[in-house]
């Protein structure tokens, strides 16, 4: 029997913004990062606030949160007393008031506060999701939360937040999107409900990416990126992820690789993987995740008579968006040195193992099956 709850109010399209006018009398924390208070963004969300509250502005996040940062957080935000928390930013800034609103309930007994996010870029679906990532910045290790305590009671998507994400971060963001909706929809947890929100994730990624990337200012493709972005949340919050993530989370942290980017990077060789894809195996020898990956390729209209075909056809879709988007395929690309590679990959295989995502894989990884795919990533 799966349950599925959907406890977060969106408030989506232009002028989404303009919902933060009704609260009255409160005291406002918000948490952001120092961006959106150097460029003159957080004037956004002042500009619709009434006179009637009084707001704390908690603008020390950085990408990658570490425990610190939360922890002063809470503090802050006990001290001021709040009675409502605003998150505004990209996946750091939500992910760390996310855990500060985890810990809060726990160490300061506060339970009531309603919790707004209010993403600036497409890309990790936080602001529905009951997940957070916290780093550990001396062990080089990402930990996943999980807690419905940490969802938020509201989620605003305006796509004017998003128009002055830089390209390479609309594609870094826009990548993670797509694979979140495609391991949700291979994750051994999938059904009906999140198989029909990580679809219509997969196929506006597909149709309005290139666009977004291309033209920051053509305000549909933001858009659409935006709701995909949310939808693919609502997906992988019902089903969890899988290896991809399992592995992004350490290798990410180990080679300073961007979330987003080095889920990019993985995407193909994990599908691979799942599918147990190698050139000549025949129909009769594919695998239950190959046919779902299978049955991708055929919502996106490619060619897929039948699952190896299908699998052939979804990878080289996504690396032919790769290139679209201008990014590395490789680690090499991205910098790393093979002897830093053959020093970390045994920690990094230990790490995806003992990832939460991993566990709902379509195929159960050996620490060998992840050094293989950290191998090929190398130079392909």
């Amino acid at each position: 029997m799966d349950k599925i709850s959907m406890k977060t109010d969106i408030y989506l399209g232009q002028g989404a913004l303009d919902r933060l006018s009704e609260w009255r009398n409160r005291r406002i924390f918000v948490v952001t990062d120092p961006f959106m208070v150097k460029s003159g963004m957080i004037n956004l969300l002042f500009e619709r606030l009434h006179d009637s509250n009084e707001q704390y502005i908690f603008s020390n996040i950085v990408p990658d949160p570490p425990v610190e940062i939360v922890t002063e957080g809470v503090e802050a935000l006990g001290a001021f007393q709040a009675d409502l928390m605003i998150a505004i930013g990209g996946g750091s800034a939500i992910d760390a008031a996310k855990a500060m609103k985890l810990f809060a309930h726990k160490l300061l007994d506060q339970h009531d506060m309603p919790f707004v996010a209010i993403p600036t870029t497409s890309g990790t679906g936080s602001e529905v999701t009951s997940f957070s990532v916290i780093s550990d910045k001396e062990k080089n290790i990402k930990y996943p939360l999980v807690s419905d305590d940490m969802l938020p009671q509201e989620a605003i998507l305006d796509p004017e937040l998003v128009k002055s994400v830089p390209d390479f971060i609309t594609a870094d963001t826009g990548m993670d999107v797509l694979t979140h909706a495609i391991e949700a929809y291979v994750s051994t947890k999938a059904n009906d409900i999140s198989d029909a929100l990580a679809e219509k994730a997969i196929k506006l990624v597909l149709a309005y990416l290139p666009r977004a990337y291309q033209d920051g200012n053509d305000l549909e493709a933001r858009e659409k990126m935006h709701n995909a972005s949310c939808l693919a949340g609502m997906a992988f919050n019902i089903t969890s992820l899988g290896l991809n993530h399992g592995i992004a989370h350490v290798a990410g942290a180990k080679f300073k690789i961007a979330h987003g980017r080095m889920n990019a990077l993985l995407l193909p060789h994990v599908i691979a993987y799942n599918a147990d894809y190698k050139p000549g195996y025949g129909k009769e020898e594919s695998n239950a995740a190959a046919v779902r990956y299978a049955e991708i390729a055929s919502i996106l209209g490619l060619t897929a008579p039948h699952a190896k075909s299908g699998v052939r056809s979804l990878i080289q879709a996504i690396k032919q968006l790769q290139k679209q988007l201008k990014m590395p395929q490789t680690l090499q690309e991205c910098g790393v040195e093979r002897a830093a590679l053959e020093e970390m990959r045994g920690a990094i295989a230990e790490g995806a193992l003992q990832d939460g995502c991993t566990a709902t894989n379509p195929r159960v990884p050996t620490a060998a099956d992840v050094v293989e795919i950290l191998n090929k990533m190398y130079q392909s």
